[in-house]
């Protein structure tokens, strides 16, 4: 459409309302190939045009432009708005706002092919160079072109400045996406010539995304993927274009393409589809976010809804300031909702928003991608998550091997091999994009691609140990006494065999190497001295897939102080204390113990006494006298 609006342009005829195409006749004669507009030009000479010898554009493709001829908005943001000028004795005039009402708008949305009027305002897109339009239109709103409307003389001989009327029309519905449950999501389609077509694209699938989704209204893209196997239209797309109509028609057809969008919410001048400056729907339009109306909890619901990663950060002006409205709520997530519209809002504590507050947010990437099979998470088969189920990745270039690295965030790449047989998805990326889903998807099967990135051996731990108690955590770090021994020990997790730790000492030019054993190696120190004082690191070297790796630990900062005299004595005054308090909990026992076992003997011989006492009684009821004196002598 930027080529055909030059045209319609240099003709005097208007804005362009549509193209077709139509095989040109093999007549041998010689051509020219229009490449490209940016729109702005008056003549179309003033495009990249490229000239050819005859038959230069035999089995090509001629351009049928219909142009509006009769009406124009100009100084808009696109082809459905700006300042509305009528031709007038082949010229151009403005319309005085007085003499042009709704349905006379609807009129002109329908002739230059966009949808119904959003906005009707004087001076909305400023004031034309040029006369007035001398009459009034008297459209019904059901006829085709302004032309067929009746006119009447103007009631106001004069259109005082800022009355030029300017028309916001809502773009045309001639873009949907299908199959996919939402009026936000599925394959593109693309009214043309009365019938709804595929859209598919190769090189630029995620601009062509981003265009559909504005388009749509429906935020940012979360994902593009290859749509079903139905050949489409193949269309190009810078990415800024306002309107699908508006990027580059090809002739070759490609399978057709599937857009996700986020419908509610989106993230805009950011470096890529996680990044940017949030904004949420309201009334139809975009509204950014005052940074005092959203937290973390919020953050983490915006990185799911456009399919990004966890919350990395989060500050007001940090993409700049929106140059529309100021959404009025603030949001009361909990942080688990799926998406932004199922969050509870409350009225704004803050009536203002102050500049430099329009929140901005970071999200990481999404843990879409993988590489498996290689021993680390930085080695493997590339394996890309897609539809429910981890897919491989087929590729054959380093560049796909860059951005998996970088997305991983597993450093360069050292080698991107062929995989296993097993053919998957084919991607193709430029090197320079921050995640695999910004890439361009292939329509046919590649074997799979192994990955191994220079990140590929874990950041290896040191840490310090004293059998004698020497250490001591000091506000630098840990501190030993001097004349003790102390051993530094380096380890890593177990993924590869072998492999050696360097010892390092930043003090002076001293290393010390070890093999690896067991995954680890200790380093001895048999008396502690100032000369040990200083920064140790570890370091793991390792020969894995034919390449040299090494990793460096954390920095170790050791500290000797001299070994005090309280510190001894205290050590030694701790120890008495504890054998004082065995003894005297051992004393406390046993004494209750020993007055217990006096108590027992003295009972048991008052109860041998009363039973005696007893049998004596008793035998004497049962005597006679002179038995009862027998048993008095007895007893």
């Amino acid at each position: 459409m930027r080529e055909n609006k030059v045209v319609c342009r240099e003709l005097d005829c208007g804005n362009p309302v549509s193209v077709s195409r139509g095989h040109l006749i093999e007549d041998g004669r010689g051509g020219v190939r229009l490449l490209r507009c940016s729109g702005d030009e008056s003549s179309i000479r003033q495009c990249d045009i490229r000239r050819g010898r005859p038959g230069f554009c035999d089995g090509e493709y001629y351009h049928h432009v219909t142009c509006s001829e009769s009406v124009r908005l100009v100084n808009g943001a696109g082809l459905c708005s700006g300042r509305v000028e009528v031709k007038s004795n082949q010229s151009w005039a403005s319309v005085c706002e007085a003499d042009f009402d709704r349905q006379d708008a609807e009129v002109v949305c329908r002739e230059l092919g966009c949808g119904a009027p959003a906005a009707l305002q004087g001076g909305l897109y400023g004031e034309g160079e040029g006369q007035t339009w001398d009459k009034e239109f008297q459209c019904k709103g059901k006829e085709s072109l302004l032309l067929d409307c009746d006119t009447s003389d103007r009631k106001h001989n004069t259109c005082l400045p800022g009355n030029a009327v300017g028309l916001t029309c809502s773009e045309p519905d001639d873009v949907r996406l299908v199959g996919g449950g939402s009026r936000c999501a599925g394959g593109v389609e693309w009214y043309d010539q009365g019938e709804w077509r595929t859209v598919g694209t190769l090189s630029d699938a995620k601009a062509v995304a981003a265009v559909v989704c504005r388009q749509m209204g429906c935020g940012s893209t979360v994902s593009v993927l290859p749509g079903n196997t139905t050949r489409g239209i193949r269309v190009s797309c810078s990415g800024s274009e306002s309107l699908l109509r508006e990027c580059r028609r090809m002739h070759d057809l490609l399978p057709g393409l599937t857009v996700i969008c986020s419908e509610s919410v989106r993230l805009v001048d950011g470096a890529g589809l996680c990044s940017g400056r949030v904004e949420v729907k309201s009334n139809q339009s975009w509204a950014s976010v005052c940074e005092a109306d959203f937290d973390r909890q919020d953050a983490e619901v915006v990185c799911r809804d456009v399919g990004c990663g966890a919350p990395a950060a989060l500050q007001g002006g940090l993409y700049g300031e929106g140059e529309g409205q100021t959404w009025d709520k603030e949001f009361q997530c909990k942080g688990k909702e799926s998406l932004l519209l199922d969050c509870d809002t409350s009225d704004r504590k803050h009536n203002t928003c102050l500049p430099g507050n329009a929140v901005g947010l970071t999200c990481s990437e999404p843990d879409d991608v993988r590489l498996v099979g290689g021993g680390s998470r930085c080695a493997g088969g590339v394996e890309w998550y897609y539809q429910g189920e981890w897919r491989t990745v087929g590729a054959d270039d380093w560049d796909v091997a860059a951005v998996v690295c970088r997305q991983l965030g597993c450093g360069s790449t050292v080698s991107a091999l062929p995989g296993n047989t097993t053919r998957g998805v084919g991607v193709y990326c430029d090197g320079d994009e921050s995640a695999l889903r910004e890439c361009r998807r292939r329509y046919y099967l590649l074997p799979g691609l192994t990955v191994i990135c220079s990140d590929l051996l874990v950041q290896p731990d040191i840490f310090l140990t004293d059998p004698m108690g020497g250490v001591s955590r000091g506000h630098q770090g840990p501190e030993m006494f001097r004349g003790y021994n102390f051993t530094i020990t380096c380890s890593t997790q177990p993924h590869y065999p072998g492999g050696s730790f360097l010892l390092t000492f930043t003090g002076s030019n001293r290393t010390q190497t070890q093999p690896a054993v067991n995954h680890s190696a200790a380093f001895l120190f048999p008396a502690a001295d100032d000369s040990h004082q200083g920064n140790y690191i570890c370091v793991y070297d390792n020969y894995v897939f034919s390449h040299n790796f090494s990793s460096e630990s954390e920095l170790l900062s050791l500290t000797i102080t001299a070994s005090p005299l309280p510190a001894f004595i205290i050590r030694h005054v701790v120890v008495l204390l504890i054998l004082l308090t065995a003894i005297t909990t051992s004393y406390l026992y046993y004494k209750p113990t020993r007055r217990q076992k006096r108590v027992n003997r003295v009972s048991s011989m008052d109860l041998y006494v009363n039973a005696m006492e007893m049998v004596s009684l008793s035998s004497r009821a049962e005597a006679g006298p002179g038995e009862e004196r027998a048993a008095q002598g007895t007893e």
